[in-house]
């Protein structure tokens, strides 16, 4: 029986609930591009079945931010999935600011654990610092979701050396949280 995924490419093309800016690009184009490669990484496998929130660019999820956010957790809910991965970028003040870091519901958690596999691995193979997974309960798609979840940001959208690897090399993104995932399930062929 494929393991079911549910890849959630973060924020809508445009507004309501349009992602961050940073460097000329827009989080909402970068992780629909790692999404889609995270996608074919799984499919390629044959263990996985797979649903996008956003299977193409010019998806657009809800009327508000609110209903955006439902309608990705309800999708995930009805797919039946073992794992939820919501893609976003990151984004500060400061441009120095630079790495990858996830986020989970609660910890001990087997949403923990799936974190810290995708997290070690997209830092392995892209090179960014890991920043570590974090609890932040308050957060819709962790909360919602009735499966082990995840919200990854892959890097910082305005730090001009971590944009670049994003908009320049999606399939290294995906292929670390792709690792990430066969580690998590003790998948080890792929």
């Amino acid at each position: 029986m494929a393991i079911k995924i549910y890849i959630d490419q973060g924020h809508n093309p445009i507004n309501p609930n349009a992602g961050a800016e940073g460097n000329g690009l827009r989080e909402q184009d970068i992780v629909l591009r790692v999404g889609l490669e995270l996608a074919d990484l799984l499919l390629e496998n044959g263990n996985f079945e797979v649903l996008l929130s956003r299977p193409s660019a010019s998806t657009q999820l809800g009327t508000s931010t609110a209903s955006s956010l439902a309608a990705r957790v309800n999708a995930a809910n009805s797919f039946g999935a073992d794992a939820f991965i919501s893609l976003h970028t990151n984004a500060a003040a400061s441009p120095a600011a630079t790495g990858s870091e996830a986020f989970v519901f609660s910890r001990p958690s087997a949403a923990y654990e799936l974190a810290s596999d995708i997290l070690r691995r997209m830092t392995e193979v892209t090179g960014l610092d890991n920043r570590g997974v974090f609890v932040r309960n308050g957060l819709y798609v962790l909360r919602k979701t009735q499966m082990p979840a995840t919200l990854v940001e892959l890097g910082f959208i305005t730090n001009p050396s971590d944009a670049t690897l994003m908009n320049e090399n999606p399939r290294l993104f995906a292929t670390g949280i792709y690792q990430g995932i066969l580690d998590y399930f003790n998948i080890t062929n792929g």
